[in-house]
């Protein structure tokens, strides 16, 4: 069938040159930097922090900010090919650049104004962290039901709360901070506001000890009397709600792009492994039993590939994309749990052990079905989207 002039979009899956080359990049410099780090940092649960500036080096802490902000120009895309690839290595890390694109620098370039884009991304993609503050105690999936307060005092913002859960928490120094300014208004008196760590009555408090991703920073943060100056909002007042979900959209994806990566990389060590664990005299790859429950695991990932790299494509097009993050994230991060578990099963009781690389893979699998909105809150998305028209 002829199809005249009309441009065929490209598969999803085939990268043009420079995002090839960008992937290559980070897969090389995750082999080269982050691997032989993982083992100190997974057993002192902290980044080793000579990693940021190379992040920094390497274009990773403002992928696609604009060159002339100071970042590397290139595309939402690119950026979750970063954070595949790195999470082949090491989820932790992987999620310091993660929430970093998506999560920090993303709200900023799409509300900020000038002066605030000016003076906050630059200063990220040379390589100050980022962390993005909206969960509190009584506040996960409702996240609108935050009791963080701000009240305007002069030409100033004062803030008084406590945020837990908080990613990047103890390496950051730019935090994209929640805060009702009118509770009578419910979730359209929430407000966006960047806050510096620096900033009086501003710390950081306990860091969380947990299951996976252990070198990356969980913590709460404490606002007692922080004062935010009045040109530090983000967006408009009473307009927090509209930045929090399109941020949340954009970072479902990135969660996305991670899932996958842990599960490529869990299932390239497998498949070594199967090749040379031998059981009655013969590798156990050559069972069909194990072939096809390999079989299996690799296709659950070419799924929940395609649904990333839809939804990241979606988003660089301009297009609508909510419906298609609840689903790449709500179906890579059940995939990946499925393929690491497998993988695990697969190596058997050295499965079980900290002498191979799988049984972290399975730990970091765990969170993808939790933070950034759960999979039954992935479902409610969906299915509203769906019943809508």
């Amino acid at each position: 069938m002829s199809t005249g002039s009309l441009a065929l979009p490209a598969a999803l899956t085939v990268l043009s040159e420079d995002e090839e080359m960008f992937r290559k990049a980070v897969g090389d410099f995750a082999q080269a930097e982050v691997a032989p780090r993982v083992s100190q940092m997974e057993r002192s649960a902290q980044y080793d922090k000579d990693l940021i500036p190379k992040f920094a080096e390497l274009g990773l802490m403002g992928i696609d900010v604009p060159a002339e902000l100071g970042g590397a120009g290139g595309t939402f895309f690119m950026a979750m090919l970063a954070v595949e690839e790195l999470s082949a290595v090491d989820a932790s890390t992987a999620i310091l650049v993660d929430v970093q694109n998506t999560l920090v620098n993303a709200p900023l370039l799409l509300f900020a104004n000038d002066d605030l884009k000016q003076h906050y991304l630059q200063q990220l993609a040379a390589g100050k962290v980022g962390a993005y503050a909206l969960s509190e105690a009584g506040s996960g999936s409702d996240a609108f039901g935050l009791r963080t307060r701000a009240e305007q005092k002069g030409d100033r913002w004062t803030l008084n709360g406590r945020k837990l859960w908080i990613t990047n928490g103890a390496e950051a120094e730019i935090y994209i901070v929640f805060a009702n300014t009118d509770f009578s208004q419910g979730y359209k008196g929430i407000t966006a506001f960047v806050v510096e760590r620096g900033f009086p009555g501003f710390s950081v408090g306990k860091k969380e000890d947990k299951l996976g991703i252990r070198a990356s920073s969980t913590t709460e943060l404490l606002l007692d009397n922080c004062a935010v100056p009045q040109a530090n909002v983000l967006g408009e007042v009473g307009k927090g709600y509209k930045v929090a979900i399109e941020t949340l959209n954009g970072g479902r994806i990135g969660i996305g792009a991670q899932m996958i990566g842990v599960a490529r990389g869990a299932l390239a060590a497998t498949f070594k492994y199967v090749k040379e664990r031998q059981q009655f005299g013969k590798p156990i790859g050559d069972f069909q039993a194990v072939q096809f429950q390999l079989a299996q695991a690799a296709t659950d990932l070419e799924a929940a590939k395609l649904l990333v790299y839809n939804a990241a494509r979606l988003r660089d097009a301009g297009q609508p994309y909510t419906k298609e993050a609840a689903m790449a994230k709500l179906f890579s991060s059940q995939a990946t749990e499925r393929v690491t578990s497998l993988c695990v099963e697969l190596f058997g009781g050295y499965g079980y052990t900290r002498e191979y690389p799988v049984e972290k893979f399975y730990r970091d699998a765990k969170i993808g079905t939790i933070y950034e909105g759960t999979s039954n809150m992935q479902l409610q998305t969906i299915a509203k989207l769906l019943l809508k028209d």
